[in-house]
């Protein structure tokens, strides 16, 4: 039995294929537009996932939607109504779309899986004829949690921005069943309280949530009382409500108010301005919140539900550091995480829970081994076709068919101070690259961060790099609790022999200047920088200022090539540990086919490019100044 699961029409629109309950495909669909978050119909997405399973949209089962959408406009009236006539022009600058789309979610369907079977080849006949499910939001990330996991039985607890109402729920899943018991509701919401400081700080709401968790280790919590005392009302259950005084996003286009300005002593951030030490502080002081309330949140669903394991999905999910903090609490004995914590992963989550829930399927749980295929879910190339690719375009490259010889050349380059974009196997589901869609370089190297971040990806100087580690060494490296492990790159840990120095080291100009917001970043950070726990590590490149790394743990099941190159670059240097950061520059997509990763290649300061078994070095390239990628991209180019 194929079921598709669907998220669209909000954002990083998605599409997954379970077949009898096992997952044949899932990817986001601004991974073949290009265009980051992408929210429309994700139709070259469900393209992909047919091809994968070798079916038509005839042949589809059930075809599941990640959430209620008549239940999502009835909040959002009803919101409206209620702080009317502020929410006036929110109400007119929404109504359209809704109105034309997604009131209509059953008929968009039908018309992406039409232009899907079309563009498969198919004819009319071949067109979807079934039913349409729609689970609540929250159970589709609730299934997503559970249904993959490892655990027979497990506590539940999600968390995001809001889907129809609820904006956090907790339960517990037992073998093919979740129930959800508990929920916070709409407007009071920890996803969107973070997403207001994410704002406030010049991010992008629903994409600059990591840049500002990234800040915190710089700053100092000074207004967490501050939020406790004025913003919200947080019990010890980890429920709270927020003084919707200082918010904005109910009844207007912004997410703070003018209240939100006085009490932060100025206005938003400009996007793109300098940093200043309030944006660090206030970064440092919501982390710590989210933190409390996460721990607070995680201690009741144990005292609730009396289970030993956790699973964690919705956008707050993918706060790896709070994350870690839970795990370190010792509040459960094992945490998993969906990878695709986001709403994309509300795309598997319906599907999964179609399966189990609706149907009642069986599901079957070892306690060891989870059912997301590494995560590992997208569309691959074979070598044939990189090396048909690389031809075409022009390029100059080496064929390594020996997987010990490539793996050798790409170890020795990574010694030698190259950065090596790696393209290898399926394309991972979730906004975490895992070594298939990876750039990698010398952990060890202390000038390699600032290189990836202003020379390849192109961002912030603060932004840290995360470490991928062979999961036998994990513990020679890191201090993380004996039997966990972060296959999925979801958790920060201490890095041993790193000690993060206390107490504020900025000095009393750039707090002065702080106040005042005017202090450019560069120059606070970089002394930050020089007298942060990285300068003493021995893995200076992946050690944030605070001592701690975002930890992928790499194994031979679930990473295959990617866990041989690491031994291979442990036999070379007695390091098995390499800096793992997205295959993308800042602003796209994390790349997908070998076009997309030759145009990354070619526009950053990358030296090597591997495709599957072809390795391509920048200076063999023709000089930029007679090499027009587009001509030559123009034939691979996405219609």
């Amino acid at each position: 039995m194929d079921i598709l699961g669907i998220s669209a029409f909000y954002h990083d629109s998605a599409a997954c294929l379970v077949r009898d309950g096992a997952i044949i495909a899932a990817a986001q669909e601004e991974r073949f537009t290009r265009v980051k978050h992408d929210s429309g119909f994700p139709a070259r997405t469900v393209e992909y996932c047919l091809q994968a399973g070798a079916i038509s949209p005839a042949e589809i089962d059930y075809v599941a939607f990640y959430d209620k959408p008549l239940l999502k406009f009835e909040r959002l009236l009803e919101t409206w109504l209620a702080v009317a006539p502020r929410g006036f022009r929110a109400f007119i600058a929404a109504l359209p779309i809704w109105l034309r789309q997604k009131l209509h979610t059953p008929r968009e369907i039908d018309r992406g899986l039409a232009g899907a079977g079309a563009a498969g080849g198919g004819a009319v006949k071949d067109r979807y004829k079934g039913r349409y499910i729609f689970p609540e939001h929250h159970e589709s990330h609730a299934a997503a949690a559970f249904f993959p996991s490892p655990f027979e039985q497990a506590a539940i607890l999600t968390v995001d921005g809001v889907g129809e109402w609820a904006t956090a729920s907790l339960g517990v899943g037992r073998a093919n069943r979740i129930e959800l018991s508990h929920e916070l509701r709409f407007p009071h919401s920890l996803g969107l309280l973070y997403s207001a400081f994410t704002y406030f700080c010049g991010f992008r709401v629903n994409s600059g949530e990591y840049k500002l968790m990234g800040l915190a280790p710089f700053g100092q919590p000074r207004y967490r009382d501050v939020i406790l005392d004025e913003l919200i009302d947080l019990k010890d259950d980890g429920s709270f409500r927020m003084d919707m005084r200082y918010f904005n996003y109910c009844s207007g286009m912004t997410m703070t108010s003018r209240a939100f300005e006085r009490l932060f002593a100025g206005p938003p951030r400009k996007p793109e301005a300098p940093l200043t030490t309030r944006e660090m502080d206030l970064a440092a002081s919501i982390q710590a919140v989210t933190e409390e309330i996460m721990l607070r949140m995680a201690r009741h669903v144990a005292a609730e539900t009396k289970m030993k394991d956790l699973v964690l999905a919705g956008g707050v999910a993918l706060n790896c550091v709070a994350n870690g903090r839970i795990l370190r609490e010792g509040i459960f004995d094992r945490l998993w995480i969906q990878p695709a914590a986001g709403d994309a992963g509300g795309a598997l989550g319906a599907a999964m829970f179609v399966w189990h829930q609706l149907l009642d399927k069986p599901r079957h749980a070892d306690g060891v081994h989870d059912g997301q295929r590494g995560s590992l879910l997208g569309p691959a190339w074979s070598a044939d076709e990189a090396r048909e690719f690389l031809t075409g375009v022009g390029a100059k490259f080496h064929i390594r068919a020996d997987e010990d010889a490539l793996l050798d050349e790409i170890a020795r380059a990574i010694e030698a101070g190259m950065v090596v974009g790696h393209f290898h196997g399926p394309m991972e589901f979730g906004p975490r690259a895992m070594g298939n869609r990876s750039i990698l370089a010398d952990a060890r190297n202390p000038k390699m961060q600032s290189l990836l971040n202003r020379k390849i990806k192109f961002r912030e100087s603060f932004r840290p790099l995360a470490p991928s580690v062979l999961a036998e060494d994990a513990r020679r490296w890191f201090d993380l609790p004996d039997g966990v492990e972060s296959p999925y790159m979801l958790l920060t840990a201490p890095v041993r022999g790193a000690k993060a120095p206390p107490g504020d080291k900025r000095d009393d100009g750039d707090a002065a200047r702080g106040e005042q917001a005017r202090q450019a970043d560069d120059d606070v950070i970089a002394r930050l920088m020089s007298a942060s726990a990285a300068a003493g590590s021995a893995i200076p490149a992946v050690t944030h200022v605070d001592g701690s790394a975002r930890v992928q743990t790499v194994d031979a099941q679930r990473h295959g090539r990617f866990y041989r190159l690491l031994r291979r670059f442990r036999d070379r240097t007695g390091c098995g540990l390499v800096i793992n950061t997205s295959f993308n520059v800042r602003g796209e997509p994390i790349v997908c086919s070998p076009a997309d990763a030759w145009r990354c290649f070619l526009a950053t300061n990358m030296d090597v490019l591997v495709l599957e078994d072809c390795i391509a070095y920048k200076a063999d390239q023709p000089a930029a100044e007679t090499f027009d990628v587009n001509e030559h991209l123009a034939r691979f180019a996405p219609d």
